[in-house]
């Protein structure tokens, strides 16, 4: 066996285990097989150059994996590839003093049964259970809720 693949072997192992402590949570397949790649690389290194060239292999992945956790611990090397963008949307809220209920207003959407309606001046998500309302029909406020408002047709 070559010493490329040895190499690769160990280089793959400590891939994987990089990979469980920051990627997966817990103790997954990721983790097993880097540490059964590591293992076994150095392990080949040993059985195939002896034990002068399998204690450098041993030595060397320990340096490795440790020059690895170093470099992964540092808040640097993970603001280059972290994802800087900002959520701009937002949540629309019913504001207690402009909509209340018994107020009318007018369908903007086809309430099926969730849609748009405009009250008050104020465009929000209308919800109509039990009934299908359709668009620029008058409907009149039955309950008002933090994000919604329930609406009744009207008769």
């Amino acid at each position: 066996m070559s010493a490329l693949v040895i190499v690769l072997i160990i280089l793959l192992g400590l891939f994987l285990l990089i990979l469980e402590f920051f990627v997966f949570p817990g103790v997954t397949f990721a983790g097993i097989g880097g540490f059964i790649f590591t293992a076994g690389g150095i392990f080949l290194t040993y059985q195939v150059y002896g034990a002068s060239y399998g204690h450098i292999a041993l030595v060397a992945t320990l340096f490795v994996g440790l020059l690895i956790l170093f470099f992964s611990f540092r808040s640097t090397t993970w603001n280059r590839i972290m994802l800087h963008s900002q959520v701009q949307g937002r949540v629309e809220t019913v504001e207690a003093l402009r909509i209340q209920e018994g107020d009318e207003g007018m369908s903007l959407t086809r309430l099926n049964p969730i849609g748009k309606v405009m009250v008050n001046g104020e465009v929000i998500e209308g919800k109509c259970p039990g009934h299908f309302i359709d668009e620029n029909s008058p409907v009149i406020v039955k309950e008002v809720f933090k994000t919604y408002i329930i609406v009744k047709p009207k008769n």
